[in-house]
């Protein structure tokens, strides 16, 4: 199985960013925090954040790799050959060596790089929820506490903030294609885009749906952007006409994470519903798969770029991933006695 590295650190990941990147935020301290990754293979590598600490999977699949098996023994020769084999020269005792586990090694990844951890102080009594960096390598912070979106240039350490309005609280932070940030506040009960040039902010309202405790977002293939709220709702917001809807979600309270997969397709998790739903029409229609943990609570999902999902099963400590192509489902519990 893919080595996990574990920072003992309350904070949790949000966002695998370009050029090898991975941006934290502190949970608890006023602080944004930059992982540098000095290399990264080729494989995907997939992060998941359980509980108060950040688990790193390294890049490898899923599956436990078996060992190799080891080459079969030479054959005994007969009592009598016909054309027995030539004497072996005295300094070469197998003319046909073994290299079978050298041929394994060289096909096996390189060790994994230390990351690298620098830390970027943030006004004080932030409380930086989720960040995003931007394609201009900016990082966009949400500020839970002061109703804010804050903005970190992590080459000069320099913060700035724009204020979201009156009641503001946002959640999650996500940047589309053209580095516009969106935000997910629950203090507004509204989506909320930011200009990165100019700070202009527009806000979206919920059309119903009051107290939605608005949570994460992301694109669909088409370019809406779906949302979660954990009060047992999701919707979406058409940026090009500006129009929102909202459904009720299956089994009430839950819905917390949301991914979208290399095709375009967008699915969420419900922490209280303990399931991953599949959105699968434009009109909010659902298909959804239980996690295999009874009451697991699926918290965070993500998409890796094959288009399987991985899920935080949070009441239970373990870490799942589901292959929609099969339907199969592989978890892994998680070190430690406190998850």
């Amino acid at each position: 199985m893919a080595p996990i590295h574990r920072v003992h650190a309350p904070a949790w990941p949000v966002a695998v960013p370009r050029a090898g990147l991975l941006e934290v935020r502190g949970r608890h301290a006023d602080r944004v925090e930059r992982v540098s990754i000095r290399r990264v293979t080729s494989r995907p590598a997939i992060v998941v954040g359980v509980a108060a600490m950040l688990v790193l999977v390294g890049c490898r699949a899923p599956a436990v790799e078996d060992a190799p098996e080891p080459a079969a023994p030479r054959p005994e020769p007969d009592a009598a050959p016909e054309e027995p084999e030539p004497a072996l020269p005295p300094d070469d005792p197998d003319p046909e060596p073994d290299d079978s586990d050298d041929a394994d090694d060289a096909d096996d990844p390189p060790p994994l790089a230390e990351p690298v951890f620098e830390e970027f102080a943030v006004p004080a009594g932030t409380h930086p929820h989720d960040v995003a960096p931007g394609p201009d390598g900016r990082v966009w912070y949400t500020g839970q506490h002061t109703g804010e979106l804050g903005v970190l240039d992590p080459e000069t350490g320099d913060v700035e903030v724009v204020a979201l309005g009156t009641g503001s609280a946002p959640h999650g932070v996500i940047v589309d294609d053209d580095g516009v940030p969106w935000i997910t506040d629950g203090g507004l009960n509204a989506i909320v885009k930011v200009d990165p040039d100019t700070y202009e902010v527009t806000t979206f309202p919920l059309p119903r749906f009051d107290g939605a405790n608005l949570n994460t977002a992301s694109f669909d293939g088409d370019g809406r952007l779906w949302f979660t709220g954990q009060t047992g709702a999701y919707g979406k917001v058409d940026p090009a006409s500006g129009d929102v809807e909202v459904y009720d979600a299956p089994r009430g309270r839950g819905p917390y994470g949301i991914a979208t997969t290399p095709d375009g397709t967008v699915w969420f998790s419900s922490l209280a519903g303990s399931y991953i739903a599949r959105i699968t029409t434009a009109d909010g229609d659902l298909e959804v798969v239980d996690v295999p943990s009874p009451d697991g609570g699926a918290r965070r999902v993500w998409s890796d770029s094959a288009g399987r999902l991985w899920v935080t099963e949070w009441f239970v400590g373990s870490l799942a991933v589901h292959d929609p192509a099969d339907g199969s489902w592989q978890t892994w519990r998680l070190p430690g006695d406190d998850l």
